[in-house]
């Protein structure tokens, strides 16, 4: 198993950091926002009422119920309590749903640029990535027509997230209803809807593929409080599902780390209750970094890239700088293109090649507009020292 692209840029730069060095990063997908006071106090008043044992597994059922509620009121889906289980992250949601579906040779197919842990999870369960190419032309979309060519007997399962980690791209109702027909006609295909950037949508146009009633039954919804709440570190995702499967999910978590923190789960109803009203800030901010962002960028000689519907990332496609190169540095794909940006500009970003697009990196734009700014003139800079 490798170790994740995205943690391994941070740590790197975080180290140079303490080296003294004025690095900048834009490699960590957290936004740079303080929890909403509403959701501390809830943590302080769930502290003062004692809720510091061991929880249920599936995660407390005023947590479950409130998620139910939400997912109700804002994606227009019924799940039952039973129906949902609660995670440490999102990521765990994931991690529970793959090793409950997948056996050793089942075909898993991600659509690319994917988020870095859906490829060592699958291969972690003896799941077979099948990749989906995209390109920044098509907003990083696959069509109905490629997923069914991907798909063979050995298909058991679909993931994709949108709002998407790494490109931002979002799928609109008419082209997950095109999708949807695919997968129906496979009666053993399941679908894990990665929603986790749902509140940060530009579009407004993001619907959840469980809505469409022929394949509900075959559709896992993850989601969590990270993002859309900024509770990165409050380590709290859930799962909504068929209910043999959130009981397998379940069964699975509890031989893993059992429930997820008590207090954090406390925290969490009062955010679900609260709802998307307290992101709408959050969001709006997004919306004018990621103009900035795009603006700077397309400023920049050789650079490909479009404009995000959702997340916080930038992903240019920076293939026409490899086999460019100045005195120190040969630049040969996007790997080397990030550690040359990093040393070189001081500007941590991360190469496209672990999101399984190697012409890419990604940029996080969860920063200030002044920081931004200024990364964005050191890579205008740095790329500008490479010739052929």
């Amino acid at each position: 198993m490798t170790e994740s692209a995205t943690i391994a840029m941070s740590q790197k730069s975080r180290e140079m950091i303490e080296q003294g060095l004025d690095v900048i990063s834009l490699s960590i997908g957290q936004p740079d926002f303080d929890t909403p006071t509403i959701i501390k106090d809830a943590a302080k008043k769930a502290l003062d009422e004692n809720f510091t044992k061991y929880t249920p597994v599936a995660g407390f059922l005023g947590l479950r119920q409130a998620i139910s509620n939400k997912l109700l009121r804002e994606n227009k889906l019924t799940y039952t309590p039973k129906q949902i289980s609660v995670s440490t992250g999102a990521k765990q949601a994931i991690i529970n749903v793959i090793l409950a579906l997948i056996n050793e040779g089942d075909e898993v197919i991600l659509p690319a640029p994917f988020w870095v842990s859906y490829l060592e999870q699958v291969k972690f369960a003896g799941g077979i990535p099948v990749v989906i190419p995209t390109q920044v032309k098509n907003d990083f979309k696959i069509t109905s027509s490629e997923l069914d060519d991907a798909i063979t007997e050995k298909t058991k399962l679909i993931i994709y997230s949108s709002p998407c980690n790494p490109s931002g791209s979002v799928y609109n109702k008419d082209e997950l209803i095109n999708i949807a027909e695919v997968v129906a006609k496979h009666d053993n295909l399941f679908v894990l809807s990665d929603e986790i950037y749902e509140y940060i949508d530009f579009s407004n146009s993001a619907v959840s593929i469980a809505t469409i009633p022929e394949i509900k039954d075959r559709v896992i919804t993850v989601n969590g409080v990270a993002k859309g709440f900024a509770m990165t570190g409050w380590r709290i995702g859930y799962a909504a599902g068929p209910e043999w499967l959130i009981s397998a999910c379940n069964k699975i978590q509890g031989q893993f780390t059992s429930g997820a923190n008590s207090i954090a789960q406390q925290a969490c109803i009062t955010a679900l209750n609260e709802g998307k009203k307290l992101s709408l800030d959050m969001k709006s901010n997004f919306l004018r970094r990621r103009d900035l962002m795009f603006d700077l960028f397309q400023e920049i000689p050789g650079i490909k890239v479009n404009k995000p519907n959702g997340a916080f990332y930038l992903f240019p496609d920076v293939s026409s700088y490899f086999g460019k190169s100045n005195a120190e540095f040969s630049i040969n794909n996007a790997d080397e293109l990030c550690q040359y940006l990093l040393k070189d500009g001081l500007v941590a970003a991360v190469s496209g090649t672990a999101f399984g697009a190697p012409n890419c990196i990604r940029l996080s734009y969860a920063n200030s507009d002044d920081i931004l700014i200024e990364a964005s003139s050191r890579i205008k800079k740095s790329l500008a020292k490479l010739s052929t």
